[in-house]
C-alpha cells in the first residue's frame, strides 16, 4: 500500500478548524498529524505520494451509529421500491417485476406509506398487479409490511387471527386483514416466507460495505443482531467476513432483546437475557467481532400509531392503550434489565420514537448505579418526540442522543401522516437536536439505512437546515432545533467513532 502525505489542509477534528495541517498515512493508517512543514520533514514521509490540499477540508471518516447494513445489502438484490415517487409508480414497478419473476414468492420492500391513502395499501391492489405470486414487501421504515391475498392464505391469517401483543393488522370492516401489517404481526409470515440464507447475508454485507466506504463511512454498528422481520440473526455474516479479513471497516453489533421478552403477563428474566448475551459476546469476540451492546426496541413508529406516547394520539384510533401507542417493554422490565446489562459491560442502545419511550429509556438508565453508568456508553436512537422535561436528563445521565437527522424535515410522510396525529404541542417536540446540544448532551449520528440513505452529507444538510436535501424555499421543521455544521460534522465523525469504540478513535 502506497504511503500518502497530505499537506496544506484545513483540518477539522472537532472545535475550530486548523489551517496548514499535514497528515502522513502509512499502511492505510494515520501515522502523524501536525503542521504541513513538520509532517513533510519526517523521514517516514520521504517517497510518499503527496497531495497538496490547497486549504481544502480534511476531516475524520464518518461512523454510522445506527444502521442495518446486512438488511440494506440483501434488499438491493430484491424488488427495490425506495426510489418510487408515488403509489402508481410503486404498483407499476411490482407489476413489471412480477411479469418476469420465476420464483414462487416476490419479496423486497422500500415502499413509502406516504404514497398510499392513510399509509395503508391493500392486498387487493397487490392482487391486481401480482396475481400469480404470494407477495410480501417490507415498508421503508421496516416497521410494517404489505402482503397480497395469496401470502395471507399461505400464512393461515384471516379474520379470526388475533393481533399479536407487539403489532396489528389493518382490517376491512368484516375483520379480514386488508393488506398492511404493522410491527410484530410481520412475524406471523415467517414460517412461510422463503428463508434468507447466510450466503445472501454475507453477499449483502459486502455489497453494503462497498457503498458505505464510498460515502466515507469506515465504521458502523449493526443495530439488530437477531431474527427480525423475516431475517435471520446476521451475526454469522459478520464473524465470517471479519475473521476472513474481507471487511475494510471497523464494525460492531447490538444484540437484539427480542420483543416477545416484554410479556405483559410476566416480568422479564433479566438475568437469563444477560447470561445469553455474555455467551454470544464471548463467541463473537473470538472471531474479532464486537457485540458489547444490547438493542432494546422500546416502541414502534408514529405514523402507524405504535410509537409510545405519554398522551393519546389526536385521532380516532381505538381505546385504551392503543391511543397512546405500544411500549414493547414495561418501565419495570427495563429497570430490571438495563442495570444488569450495564453492570456486565453492555451498552444499552434504545429505539425510542415517542416521548413515553424516551422517558422509559431514561428512567431505566437512571436506575443504574453511577459507577456502572461510567463504564458504558448508553444511547437512545431516533428521538422523534421528546418531552422538554426529559431533554436535560440526557446530559445528567450521560446518555448519548443517537440522531437520524435526515428525518427532521417537513417531507411528505411527516406532513400527511405524522403531524395530524401528534397535535400542535407535541409536534413542536420533534427531533430536538438543538435543545439537546444546548443542554449539554452528547450527539452522535446514524442513518438507519435501509430506512433512509446512508449518505452522511444528506443527513448533515437536514441537521443544519431542517429542510430536506435539495429544498431551499420550503418551510423548515422547527428551525430553532438546527445544529451548526461544526456540531453536526463532529457528531457524525469523532463522536460516533467514540460511541462505537472504534480502535484509535479520538475521545
Amino acid at each position: 500500500m502506497t504511503d500518502l502525505l497530505i499537506t496544506s489542509a484545513t483540518a477539522f477534528l472537532g472545535g475550530a478548524p486548523v489551517s496548514d495541517r499535514g497528515v502522513l498515512i502509512r499502511d492505510g493508517r494515520i501515522a502523524a498529524i501536525g503542521s504541513s512543514g513538520e509532517i513533510a520533514a519526517l523521514p517516514e514521509a520521504a517517497g510518499a505520494e503527496t497531495i497538496e490540499a490547497r486549504g481544502g477540508l480534511l476531516t475524520g471518516s464518518f461512523a454510522d451509529a445506527h444502521i442495518h447494513a446486512v438488511f440494506a445489502g440483501v434488499e438491493l438484490g430484491r424488488l427495490e421500491l425506495s426510489d418510487c415517487d408515488s403509489g402508481e409508480a410503486t404498483l407499476a414497478r411490482i407489476a413489471d417485476y412480477a411479469a418476469s419473476h420465476t420464483a414462487e414468492w416476490i419479496v423486497g420492500g422500500g415502499w413509502s406509506m406516504a404514497h398510499f391513502a392513510g399509509g395503508t395499501p391493500t392486498r387487493e391492489a397487490l392482487d391486481e398487479v401480482a396475481p400469480h405470486h404470494p407477495v410480501f414487501l417490507i415498508n421503508a421504515d421496516h416497521h410494517g409490511a404489505w402482503a397480497n391475498s395469496r401470502a395471507f392464505e399461505l400464512a393461515g391469517i384471516d379474520a379470526s387471527t388475533p393481533d399479536p401483543a407487539d403489532g396489528r393488522f389493518e382490517r376491512h370492516p368484516d375483520g379480514t386483514p386488508s393488506g398492511t401489517i404493522h410491527e410484530g404481526a410481520q412475524e406471523l409470515f415467517a414460517h412461510v416466507l422463503p428463508p434468507t440464507t447466510m450466503a445472501e447475508c454475507r453477499t449483502g454485507l459486502l455489497r453494503a460495505a462497498d457503498i458505505l466506504l464510498g460515502y466515507g463511512v469506515t465504521a458502523w454498528q449493526e443495530a439488530i443482531l437477531g431474527a427480525y422481520a423475516g431475517y435471520p440473526d446476521t451475526t454469522e455474516a459478520y464473524t465470517a467476513e471479519v475473521s476472513a479479513g474481507t471487511l475494510e471497516a471497523d464494525v460492531s453489533g447490538a444484540l437484539w432483546v427480542t420483543r416477545d421478552l416484554g410479556d405483559p403477563d410476566s416480568p422479564i428474566d433479566a438475568e437469563a437475557v444477560v447470561a445469553d448475551f455474555e455467551r454470544r459476546r464471548a463467541a463473537a469476540a473470538k472471531l474479532g467481532f464486537r457485540t458489547d451492546t444490547a438493542k432494546i426496541m422500546v416502541d414502534g413508529v408514529a405514523e402507524n400509531l405504535t410509537a409510545a406516547m405519554n398522551d393519546p394520539y389526536v385521532c380516532e384510533c381505538g381505546g385504551g392503550e392503543v391511543e397512546r401507542g405500544l411500549a414493547y417493554f414495561s418501565a419495570e422490565d427495563l429497570i430490571a434489565l438495563v442495570p444488569r446489562l450495564n453492570a456486565r459491560g453492555f451498552n444499552a442502545h434504545f429505539h425510542a420514537i415517542g416521548d413515553r419511550a424516551a422517558k422509559y429509556a431514561l428512567d431505566a438508565v437512571a436506575a443504574v448505579p453511577a459507577a456502572d453508568r461510567a463504564g458504558v456508553r448508553n444511547h437512545i436512537a431516533h428521538l422523534q418526540v421528546v418531552d422538554p422535561a426529559d431533554v436535560p436528563r440526557f446530559a445528567e445521565l450521560g446518555v448519548v442522543a443517537n440522531c437520524q437527522a435526515l428525518w427532521a424535515a417537513l417531507e411528505q410522510q411527516m406532513v400527511e401522516l405524522t403531524l395530524p396525529i401528534l397535535g400542535e404541542e407535541r409536534a413542536a417536540w420533534q427531533y430536538p437536536f438543538g435543545s439537546l446540544a444546548r443542554s449539554g448532551a452528547t450527539l452522535a449520528f446514524g442513518s438507519d439505512w435501509p430506512v433512509s440513505t446512508p449518505d452522511p452529507w444528506q443527513a448533515l444538510h437536514v441537521a443544519v437546515n431542517r429542510q430536506a436535501p435539495g429544498e431551499t424555499g420550503t418551510p423548515k421543521l422547527l428551525p430553532d432545533e438546527a445544529l451548526s455544521l461544526a456540531a453536526a460534522l463532529d457528531g457524525y465523525t469523532r463522536v460516533s467513532h467514540w460511541l462505537l469504540g472504534t480502535p484509535g478513535s479520538p475521545g
